[in-house]
């Protein structure tokens, strides 16, 4: 697997200002705002998913990702499997994965039945608390109904993604021929759905990029989850939530096993600034576009390109 360049910032250490928000309590709607336009990333606490549930898919992922590599690539079958290779426009990092439709049944799996399982039972109820935590945006912003983020990923024909990633001990990061650099385990890059549910084990190498351009870690922590604001809430909001950049390292010693809930919207679904979040004296910052147009275009892009760019609007007096 691939060693990429020396990352051009140094993560900072010591404490961590990553926002907490308890989702149980009503009145962090507040804080959520706050931390959607300052970081585009938030912890979650008191989230209700069964903690048991969560271990055991991780163990079945664990079990999947020890089989040799032919058995994982026709286990996996209807669902995608790959290794190394992120996407196909010649990204590379240190992680294999399985990715899949959130919407399956998973009948059609051939897993064993306990993964199956799982898999049906963790992405509903990630589903159900994504909903809860855009519906509490939405009272944060005064956006009317409650439901007018929520509805975009609740319904059955919706585009939403899961991904496990498994980033396997790098033996690369402890040899002199590494010359000091991190080896990349995915690269830096935002995701283009609405939002982002990450929960991993109790190995490091998460980090997300600042205004400034630095990096912050993000500690561990296998009992919460992890949001991060993506492409489309950017567009919906005009700007005012930041899609955050964000990448993983590896690590040298141990395992790091992650998984992802992509809560995107139907391909037919249109992203557009919400007229309700725009004042008068603003104008909308993005062109309209549906789903299925910024999905293309963000397939057809590497993972460091900014993909938002190419829908912005000109300024009026831009020639």
């Amino acid at each position: 697997m691939a060693v990429l360049s020396k990352p051009t910032a140094e993560p900072k250490s010591g404490f961590s200002p990553i926002p907490v928000i308890d989702i149980s309590d009503p009145e962090s709607k507040h804080a959520l705002v706050k931390a959607c336009e300052d970081f585009g990333f938030f912890k979650v606490i008191n989230h209700g998913v069964s903690s048991e549930l969560v271990s055991v898919l991780e163990q079945e992922a664990v079990k999947f990702f020890s089989l040799p590599k032919s058995e994982k690539t026709q286990l996996a079958y209807p669902l995608g499997y790959g290794s190394r290779e992120i996407g196909r426009n010649g990204d590379v990092g240190w992680v294999e994965y399985l990715l899949m439709n959130a919407n399956l049944d998973f009948s059609s799996v051939p897993f064993p039945g306990i993964f199956r399982n799982a898999l049906l039972e963790y992405t509903a109820s990630v589903r159900k608390m994504a909903c809860h935590v855009l519906e509490m945006m939405a009272d944060g912003l005064g956006i009317k109904p409650r439901d007018t983020l929520s509805k975009l990923v609740s319904d059955s024909n919706t585009d939403s993604i899961f991904r496990v990633n498994h980033y396997p001990p790098c033996p690369l990061i402890n040899k002199n021929t590494n010359g000091g650099k991190n080896v990349i385990g995915f690269g830096e890059h935002t995701d283009p759905q609405i939002i982002s549910v990450l929960r991993s084990n109790n190995t490091s190498g998460l980090q997300i990029s600042l205004t400034d351009g630095s990096w912050i870690s993000v500690p561990s922590d296998p009992s919460s989850f992890f949001f991060n604001v993506c492409d489309s809430l950017q567009v919906l909001t005009n700007g005012r939530f930041k899609s955050v950049k964000h990448r993983v390292l590896a690590n040298s010693r141990k395992s790091r096993v992650s998984m992802i809930y992509f809560a995107g919207p139907s391909l037919t679904q249109r992203i557009a600034p919400l007229t309700c979040l725009i004042d008068i004296e603003e104008e909308s910052l993005y062109e309209e576009f549906t789903w299925s147009e910024y999905k293309n275009s963000a397939d057809n892009s590497r993972l460091s390109d900014n993909r938002l760019q190419r829908f912005k609007k000109k300024p009026v007096n831009d020639s």
